[in-house]
This record gives structure tokens, C-alpha cells and sequence, in this order.
């Protein structure tokens, strides 16, 4: 038996048993699971999010209507927290924020529903740790694009090979960037690929269109559970997860109304993100109203947000879609808005007030990759023209010249979207804007769809391609193997080392960056 609570190595805890049940320690057992037909079963895993010095969030889906209810086990300490009722209403998912942890602890949390007699169903075991209050190494991957192009999961490949390879690196928690789920992308149980070999899809009926009922969305959040290789890497790895478009549709902006022809129920965007949105926040372990019943900061209604990984570490994640104005050519000489004047002024403050040595900022767009929306307009901020900023532009000028005038350092840029892995390096010596300090930005992915890039890039913040692996050809199957995600590794001294990787997890390019 582990004794959890105890400075033990992730190594030795994933040993007992990655999201398995297992016995844990000493202290009140829940009741047993009723020897009767129709137990609550746990059909999508387990999952923890958000995880900080003191606080965690911990998710699971029951089969039918139940009483979400955690055994947390921290060394000798056990205590059983009963959380909300999941029905239909929230799609059977529900979430227990854990507060008042101790840092730098190993947690083991076994989760389970509860009937209205008391009875309790399948059990399931989630493990995290929390961020230690003195300085520590610790780790992270990031990545984004699951289950797009059509690319889905492959069981006779082995499933989602990318989450396992991300799980083998013993991460302390997982950035998923955005693009979570591809609810515009339907999926065929079998794709010719370009040499002949034919890609086998898992499917279920609601991959099977474009998604446009909150059934739909469910559907496609549902769909990535079914993966053991997703499963077992959420169940030991706690998340930080983002939106970007297709969580919703491709490239969409607030008050748009679509003329894709596949939409025949609903073409508003602004009504098929309502219920996008629904759906992420049901199935994403991030705190809501029903988790959270006191105010810590986070406003549920809110995507953006910062999350605390003690001295060495502060991660801010940012939602560059529900405030963005619509896809221009991006040459306004007004400022327009793809984080918002409130979210600007927020990070401006939020990474002004930290105290951490290194501050992530992980953005779902890329700063200078161009993104066309078409063949005229722009998806990204990038607008193609090398001058002063322009457009959306401007927001992240301001952001960039608040960093410089406060002194601000340590500050590291990391994305996906793009569906290829890149190193750029941002300096003013180069650059049109020049109110700026140096800065890197790291792009990884996708990590289970098609492959492409490279992208033109815009001079205006002065970026340089250090590094890049991309695709060889346009949506490019992942069985080649153009897979990315990217691992940083903060020592206790601060030193941060960030490698970009591939679907194996083989290191493909590194940079060690030391702390001013």
C-alpha cells in the first residue's frame, strides 16, 4: 500500500495504478457499493483541474442521477467531501472543488456517486499534487487540437498515442490549449489516407455531423473519454484547459451568423456557443457555481484565469474568442479587440502582482503566425503587414509595453492552433513596435489531428523562427507521426527548460532559459 501524503516520486504512485481503484491508507472507508443491479458506474473517467498550492477541482460523469461524493487521502489525513447531485441537467457530470490543501502534498482523491438511498456505485481514483510553497522542480505539458480533421481515435493504432506520451514525461499538470474538441469536424468510420492505407475511426452519432444541439456538444466532449489513453493520463495529471474555435465552430467570432451549409439547425454563432460553452464548462474539471460556493477569485462565467504553481510558477490563461471583434484584414488603425479592454487590464495587473519567477502565458492564438480566415481576412492578430501595429495588434502592444514599464521579467509565451511545433524568439531589435522587452513564445501541436504549417509570420513584434517541425503535406494523417506537445521543467534554482516533442516523446529541439 502507498503511503500518500508523503514527498513520494509520481513514478512510484503511478505504479500502483493509473485512474485504478485501489485501497487508500488508513482512515474512514466510503460505504461499500450496493450488491444490487443498476450501481451508479463512472462512464468517463476521472478528473482533476486547476490545481494549486491549497485548492484542486476534482469531475466525474455518473451513469444515471447520484451524489458526486471524494474520499481526499493525504498520508495519514482522510476526509469524505459530498459534493452536488449530477442529473440531466449538467449532463450527469459534476465537480467537488477541494479547498484548504496542504502544499507540496500527494493527494489521492477516490470519487463516486451516491443514490438517494445511500448506496454507492463504481469508485475510481484520481492523483494530484499540489504546488509546493517553497521553492521546487516541477513540470508541465501543453498542447492543443484533439480529434480534428476527422482524425479520430484509431484503436487498432493504440488509440490517442499523444496522451500517452505526454503521461509517460510524469507531468505535474497538462495545458490544453484550446481546440479541445473539433465539434465542426465530422468523423467517418474510415478515411483513405494518400498512400492507400485506411484510418479506422471510433464513431458515435454524434461525431457524425457538425455539432448544433448541446446534445451534440456533450457528444463530442463524451467522444475524447472514450480513449484509455486520455483517460488514464487525467486521471493521474490534473488540467488546465482552455477554449479556442472549434469548441464551437472554425474561426468564429461573437455576432457572427454562418453560411456553412451544414448548419441547418442553427447558423447563429452566438446561440451555438451559448450551448458550446455549456457543454465545455460541464466537462472541463475547471470551478464553477455549483463546485466553488464562496468566492476564490475565479468568476465562473469567466474562461480566463490565473492559476498558482507556488514560488517558481504562476500560469495565466487567456480567452482570446469570447471578446474578439469580427475576422478583418486587421489593418484598422483603431484598436479592435481580441482579448477585450477587461481582460487586457486584468493580465496587465494579474502578471504585474506576481511574485513567481516564471510567468506562462498561454494563449490559444499565436502573437506573430499569420492565421488567414479565407483569402483576405485574418483569424489571428497578425495582419501580414510588417509595420507599426495595426488592429487587433494594438491590444497586444499595450500588453507588451505594461510588461517593459513595470519591470515585468520571466515572462514565457506558449500556444498551439497552428497544427505544428515552433520556437520563436520576440526582440524589439527587429521589430516595427519596439516598446518591448525580449520574450520567447513556444507552439505546440496538434497532439490528434491533421498536421499542417509552416505559416508565414508577421514582422511587426520582430519574431525569429528559432525552430520548427511541421507537416510534409496539407492535414497530414497522424499516423506519420507529426504529433506535437511541449514539456517545461522548472529546476529548484528556476532554471526552465523547455523542449518541443513529438507523438513518441522523443525531444526534438530544447532551450534552457535562465531566470533574470
Amino acid at each position: 500500500m502507498t503511503q500518500l501524503g508523503r514527498h513520494l516520486d509520481r513514478r512510484t504512485l503511478l505504479q500502483v495504478g493509473a485512474g485504478g481503484v485501489v485501497a487508500l491508507g488508513a482512515g474512514p472507508a466510503l460505504a461499500s457499493p450496493a450488491l444490487v443491479r443498476g450501481r451508479i458506474d463512472l462512464t468517463s473517467g476521472v478528473q482533476t483541474g486547476d490545481v494549486t498550492t491549497r485548492s484542486a477541482v476534482t469531475w466525474a460523469r455518473a451513469s444515471r442521477p447520484g451524489r458526486l461524493v471524494a474520499r481526499v487521502v493525504s498520508g495519514r489525513s482522510t476526509r469524505v467531501v459530498r459534493g452536488p447531485w449530477a442529473t440531466a441537467e449538467t449532463d450527469f457530470t459534476a465537480k467537488i472543488a477541494l479547498d484548504g490543501l496542504a502544499p507540496g502534498r500527494e493527494y489521492a482523491v477516490e470519487l463516486a456517486f451516491e443514490d438517494g438511498d445511500g448506496n454507492l456505485g463504481e469508485r475510481q481514483t484520481a492523483r494530484f499534487s499540489t504546488a509546493a510553497v517553497h521553492p521546487a522542480r516541477t513540470s508541465f505539458v501543453w498542447t492543443g487540437d484533439t480529434c480534428g480533421q476527422g482524425w479520430g481515435i484509431n484503436e487498432e493504432l493504440g488509440g490517442l498515442l499523444g496522451y500517452r506520451a505526454m503521461h509517460e514525461t510524469r507531468p505535474d499538470f497538462f495545458i490544453h490549449a484550446g481546440d479541445t474538441i473539433y465539434a465542426d469536424g465530422p468523423m467517418v468510420a474510415e478515411v483513405v489516407e494518400p498512400d492507400g492505407q485506411v484510418w479506422r475511426n471510433l464513431v458515435t452519432e454524434e461525431v457524425s455531423k457538425v455539432a448544433e444541439t448541446l446534445t451534440e456538444f456533450r457528444g463530442r466532449h463524451n467522444y475524447n473519454l472514450l480513449d484509455h489513453n486520455v483517460r488514464a493520463m487525467y486521471a493521474d495529471v490534473p488540467v488546465i484547459a482552455q477554449w479556442d474555435d472549434h469548441e464551437t465552430t472554425n474561426n468564429w467570432w461573437p455576432g457572427e451568423v454562418l453560411e456553412d451549409p451544414r448548419y441547418t439547425q442553427e447558423r447563429s454563432v452566438d446561440v451555438l456557443a451559448a450551448r458550446a460553452r455549456q457543454a465545455w464548462q460541464e466537462y472541463m474539471p475547471i470551478a464553477d457555481a455549483r463546485a466553488h460556493r464562496r468566492d476564490h477569485g475565479f468568476a465562473p462565467a469567466r474562461i480566463y484565469r490565473k492559476v498558482e504553481r507556488g514560488p517558481q510558477l504562476d500560469v495565466f490563461c487567456l480567452d482570446m474568442r469570447t471578446f474578439k471583434d469580427e475576422n478583418t484584414p486587421g489593418l484598422e488603425k483603431e484598436r479592435t479587440r481580441i482579448l477585450g479592454e477587461e481582460q487586457v487590464d486584468w493580465l496587465i495587473r494579474e502578471v504585474r502582482r506576481s511574485r513567481a519567477t516564471w510567468k506562462v502565458i498561454s494563449a490559444d492564438l499565436p502573437l506573430g503566425i499569420v492565421v488567414p480566415d479565407g483569402p483576405v481576412n485574418q483569424e489571428s492578430l497578425s495582419n501580414r503587414d510588417p509595420g507599426a501595429p495595426l488592429g487587433k495588434e494594438l491590444e497586444i502592444a499595450e500588453v507588451l509595453s505594461a510588461f517593459k514599464r513595470h519591470g515585468i521579467k520571466n515572462v514565457v509565451w506558449i500556444t498551439a492552433d497552428v497544427h505544428y511545433c515552433a520556437a520563436h524568439h520576440y526582440d524589439p531589435s527587429r521589430a516595427a513596435f519596439t516598446d518591448f522587452d525580449p520574450f520567447w513564445e513556444f507552439v505546440a501541436g496538434p497532439i490528434a489531428a491533421g498536421t499542417f504549417g509552416p505559416n508565414e509570420m508577421d514582422a511587426t513584434f520582430g519574431p525569429e523562427v528559432v525552430f520548427s517541425a511541421h507537416a510534409d503535406t496539407p492535414n497530414e494523417s497522424p499516423r506519420a507521426g507529426h504529433q506535437f506537445f511541449g514539456h517545461a521543467e522548472i529546476d529548484r534554482d528556476g532554471l526552465l527548460t523547455v523542449s518541443l516533442r513529438d507523438i513518441t516523446g522523443a525531444v526534438l529541439w530544447s532551450k534552457d532559459l535562465d531566470p533574470a
